[in-house]
């Protein structure tokens, strides 16, 4: 990685208005934190064009403002072929927009298709972060717990990488 290189990420669900803007907003007040919103660079999408411009869901915002992430001014949009090579790592919410952003991945990408919950440090590699849209308030909580245990390990993982020797 070049010294003026940002890593970029970018968290995918379907819609994005509720978990990948939440990975959003959690991640970039970790970045933030940790001193780091000078080399890494996060935004979402949706792999769907079902709320291009609209704010992240109310309830996910009330239970993210609740732990102090704000993501008001975040908009939906959907996934562009662009995504591939412009973002090193490409995190998808479940299994189904997994599949969906392998397909849609040009030949000449560049960028790291894997799943959120594979970067969790509790055990939950693997695992989904389950839409709460159709759900209680619960979802959004378990969503959003879920999001700050495997950006957590996001960060952790961009920095052992980051501050190790380049491979030969």
């Amino acid at each position: 990685m070049e010294k003026d290189e940002k890593i970029k990420v970018l968290f995918v669900c379907l819609g994005n208005i509720c978990r990948s803007p939440t990975a959003d907003a959690v991640f970039k007040y970790q970045v933030i934190n940790a001193g780091l919103e000078n080399i890494i660079l996060v935004d979402s999408a949706g792999t769907h064009a079902y709320h291009i411009g609209k704010p992240p869901d109310k309830r996910a915002q009330s239970t993210a403002l609740s732990r102090g992430y704000k993501m008001h001014d975040l908009r939906a949009r959907k996934v562009t072929s662009d995504d591939f090579i412009t973002f090193d790592y490409i995190l998808a919410m479940d299994h189904e927009n997994l599949s969906i952003l392998k397909q849609r991945c040009p030949a000449k990408a560049t960028a790291r298709i894997d799943l959120l919950m594979n970067y969790s440090r509790n055990n939950n590699a693997g695992d989904e972060v389950a839409d709460p849209y159709f759900g209680g308030q619960d979802g959004f909580d378990m969503v959003l717990d879920m999001v700050e245990d495997a950006c957590q390990g996001l960060l952790e993982h961009i920095n052992s990488r980051k501050n190790s020797p380049p491979s030969s």
